[in-house]
């Protein structure tokens, strides 16, 4: 008996998805078509496939066990459909949508924007924020091309490399640090600090890096982003300790704010480029990823 292989593309979309209504929206189709693909293959397959606990849609045993032949054989479609054409970037005009933070912008998007002029003008680029419990579901889905952050683990069939090497930098008031000398730990460990955070309370990357060696910070001020921050440490006696990358973008414009190196070792806060693996052989995406990497060195010197 023949099967309509477009009802595996809604197989893999529910369990991607864990929902109909998401899978209706990732497949730019209606939620009764959705739920009329999941009978015919139900009939076919004589298997529930997938069962409703809570407002989830649970795999069953068998489609547990269907998916990844399901999924090679749509990536086998995928890449014979894509071979089949190439991409010329010098003629193209198609945006690449990426998520990224503000400081990873300052850093990526002058040198990248100078370089597509010359290498590819008409290609545009659409820089968005999303939450990072969102990035596999959003690359999976083509809403976006790319993600740009720093190392984040468990991001299921997510490729990623990396872009910048990047490390912590403490700036002060030029007036404070002309009182009291070098940044030392002791120095650091006494002050008074600024938190810079989209969330309401909990640790940023700083409090993270410092949790690894052991070292707690006395935070009197939690801002949202570190152009503000900066705003208060050259007209006060608080601290910031932020990505060096953005500190030396940020610091010309403040001219009482001096960097010194974070006094104590910590985890480092690389910055990574991320992509699906169902992009891995697609044109567009591999000659922006190679694009990428081949300006890299711009990134390093700020």
């Amino acid at each position: 008996m023949k099967i309509d292989l477009n009802l595996f593309t809604v197989f893999e979309a529910i369990y991607s998805e864990g929902s109909l209504t998401q899978a209706a929206k990732r497949l730019n189709l209606t939620q009764p078509a959705i739920s009329h693909a999941l009978a015919r293959l139900r009939v076919r397959l004589d298997d529930p496939l997938f069962e409703r606990h809570g407002h989830k849609m649970r795999p069953t045993p068998l489609a547990q066990n269907l998916l990844p032949d399901i999924q090679h054989a749509l990536n086998q479609l995928n890449h014979a459909l894509q071979v089949a054409h190439t991409f010329d970037a010098s003629k193209s005009d198609k945006t690449f949508c990426l998520a990224m933070r503000d400081l990873v912008e300052v850093t990526m998007l002058p040198p990248l924007i100078q370089s597509l002029k010359s290498e590819a003008p008409n290609i545009k680029v659409s820089s968005i924020r999303i939450n990072r419990k969102d990035m596999s579901q959003k690359l999976a889905s083509g809403e976006l091309d790319f993600a740009v952050d720093v190392l984040l683990p468990n991001l299921p069939n997510v490729h990623h490399h990396r872009l910048i090497e990047d490390e912590l930098v403490v700036l002060v008031n030029k007036q404070l640090s002309a009182n009291k000398g070098e940044m030392n730990k002791a120095i650091y460990l006494a002050a008074k600090h600024i938190a810079v955070s989209g969330r309401s309370s909990g640790p940023d990357l700083v409090d993270y890096a410092l949790s690894s060696q052991g070292f707690n910070r006395d935070i009197h001020l939690r801002c949202q982003h570190y152009y503000a921050a900066c705003q208060v440490v050259e007209k006060s006696d608080l601290v910031l300790t932020m990505p060096k990358s953005y500190a030396q973008v940020l610091s010309r414009s403040f001219e009482h704010i001096e960097l010194f190196p974070l006094p104590m070792a910590s985890t480092d806060i690389d910055i990574h480029l991320y992509w699906h693996q169902n992009r891995d052989k697609d044109p567009a995406s591999i000659w922006f990823r190679d694009f990428i990497k081949n300006i890299e060195t711009q990134w390093h010197q700020g």
